[in-house]
């Protein structure tokens, strides 16, 4: 039965946040196949004034409002999507969410993530997440200058065996699992993959206890690859607050959009040959249309593996900016 993505954990801010303002926000797919966006508030406050899904054929893009103070936002790509069958739990192969159309709750994994929380502090975070998997090319861009957080390499055509997440009927992979997700270790709960357990700290989860950490990291230097990132330099990103940035979400971006490509921020390039032997890519070749059609559902159990509550990525950010752990 796939998993649920865990809920964004709440995040107090301290201090004066601005309400006065909005940001447009601009969801593009530049994929060759349909992409049905999802957007998740993870914590109680404003939302976004767009509907929490939509669908997005090729070549198209929505722009709409977000609010200024949007906390612990995560907005992601379903693919093979039928909501025909308004019974149905499993409304889409890859990304799939509680609700329909319109998301109640996080989605499926696995599933490539976009993150924001905007005005923490004097600073907007915002990152592109791998920590629950991926299942399309992504980036995020913006109006100011400020870094690009990215994953433009489609990992489905390159991903390992034992890593493989939901197909079609053709056999078409929509879905990477994470190392956690596939849950390789055989104990999700105390496992160097899941950060849990005896390794829930940064100095007990380091990435070279992560199986393959280098492949995600290698073909997706720009966006986190397991829990604990922050240490690469290019995982998490921000942007000063009072720039008011607008803000860009593309599905199956140019492949050389990275910031660790373009403006020559840390990372380990472009491409790279993971723990399973499979070279990087560099280009976003991605499923036709066709092959993306929906069909049954075959994600694979994976048992209780999931990103555990408390390595919240911007629970993490937070610790950091407020120094309070």
């Amino acid at each position: 039965m796939p998993l649920l993505m865990t809920y964004a954990f709440y995040v107090p801010i301290l201090g004066s946040v601005s309400l006065a303002s909005a940001r447009t926000f601009t969801v593009a797919n530049n994929c060759s196949y349909t992409v049905w966006p999802a957007i998740f508030t993870g914590s109680s406050g404003s939302t976004p004034d767009q509907p929490t899904g939509w669908e997005a054929p090729p070549h198209t893009s929505v722009s709409f409002s977000v609010p200024n103070d949007w906390d612990s936002g995560r907005i992601w790509g379903r693919l093979a999507c039928d909501f025909s069958n308004s019974s149905a739990g499993q409304t889409c192969l890859s990304g799939s969410c509680s609700g329909g159309l319109e998301c109640t709750a996080p989605g499926n994994t696995p599933a490539s993530l976009a993150e924001w929380t905007l005005s923490a502090g004097s600073n907007d975070y915002y990152d592109v997440s791998l920590v629950d998997g991926f299942n399309v090319p992504l980036a995020i861009t913006n109006n100011v200058g400020c870094s690009v957080a990215s994953c433009p390499v489609d990992l489905d055509a390159i991903c390992p065996d034992s890593l493989k997440g939901p197909t079609n009927s053709s056999g078409t992979v929509l879905g990477c699992m994470s190392a956690c997700g596939a849950n390789l270790g055989g104990d999700s709960s105390n496992s160097p993959n899941c950060c849990s357990g005896d390794h829930s700290t940064a100095a007990t989860c380091p990435s070279s206890g992560v199986d393959y950490y280098s492949f995600f990291k290698g073909n997706c230097p720009d966006a986190y690859a397991f829990a604990y990132d922050e240490s690469s330099g290019t995982a998490l990103w921000t942007c000063d607050a009072s720039k008011n940035a607008d803000y860009t979400l593309t599905f199956c971006p140019a492949a050389d959009v990275s910031s660790s490509t373009t403006s020559g921020a840390g990372g380990s390039g472009a491409s790279a040959t993971g723990s399973s032997g499979a070279a990087g890519a560099t280009g976003t070749a991605s499923p036709t249309a066709a092959q993306l059609a929906p069909a049954m559902c075959s994600l694979r159990p994976t048992g209780f593996a999931q990103q555990p509550i408390y390595i919240s990525t911007f629970r993490t950010m937070v610790r950091k900016m407020l120094r309070v752990f």
